[in-house]
């Protein structure tokens, strides 16, 4: 590969099916993972945010050094941003007394922003050359947010609204397999359906792993909270190994190439 065509290419993985897969895997693995410091060990959730969000802040930096896409490098990350976010979204509902409503309006309304200010700065939010230091500073405050947010309202559906895990879960795989739908049929941005799709794979992450690890009475599996991480975490390593993980390249350099 031509040192040119080598600059050009995004330090985030293509947007493809495996993509998704390794993606709601790693939000499951944020909830139990996060639920197991917590809860399981008793350290609680200011602990366990403080915990989470000096390993994202050690894994951000070194992505952001890297200069090409290292797929377990960025895969660390995404795990490190779900994480975060689980323990940080149960500190605000929970501790500090918010609840899911109040969370999830303050988180929306940061992850808004985020997206706003990112428009506003560099003209656009998509994400098909994540490269530049700038850049990768919004794509990662903004998958924060996206994954803080996901956290609350996955818990807001499973507990506050009645509809249990599973039912969370249908709710938000119903509303992926609709934001799929418009991305084959519809028009619309596709940065939009890409910013939709990532936010709604957090709460499905979410409700999924508190059905795994929830006791039996509450609906759940009683699967164990470090039984459930450890065989996630296999799965992620095994997605990565065998579903393909190519950077994306600069549209317009793929123009210039003919691509």
């Amino acid at each position: 590969m031509s040192k040119m065509a080598e600059d050009t290419l995004s330090k985030v993985p293509a947007v493809t099916l495996g993509f998704w897969i390794i993606k709601i895997v790693a939000t499951t693995l944020g909830e139990t993972g996060g639920d197991a410091v917590t809860m399981t060990l008793g350290l609680g959730y200011l602990i366990g945010t403080m915990i989470f969000a000096l390993l994202l802040v050690v894994a951000v930096t070194a992505q952001i050094r890297t200069r090409r896409l290292r797929p377990f490098l960025y895969w660390a990350v995404i795990v490190a941003t779900t994480t975060a976010g689980t323990t940080l979204a149960d500190f605000c509902d929970r501790s500090l007394g918010i609840g899911y409503v109040g969370g999830s309006s303050i988180l929306f309304a940061l992850l808004m922003t985020t997206l706003g200010i990112w428009y506003w700065s560099l003209g656009a939010i998509a994400v098909d050359h994540i490269a530049r230091p700038k850049v990768e500073m919004f794509y990662w405050a903004t998958i924060m947010f996206s994954q803080t947010l996901g956290t609350a309202l996955g818990d807001f559906l499973a507990d506050t609204t009645g509809l249990g895990y599973e039912g969370g879960a249908l709710v938000f795989g119903a509303a992926l397999a609709a934001v799929a739908a418009m991305y084959f049929y519809t028009s619309i941005s596709r940065a939009v359906l890409f910013w939709a799709a990532f936010i709604l794979t957090r709460p499905l992450g979410a409700t999924v792993g508190d059905f795994l690890d929830k006791p039996l009475n509450d609906g759940g599996l009683a699967l164990g909270r470090f039984d459930a991480s450890a065989v996630l975490a296999v799965a992620i390593i095994a997605g990565i190994l065998l579903l393909p993980q190519r950077a994306g390249l600069d549209p317009a350099y793929a123009k210039r190439d003919g691509r």
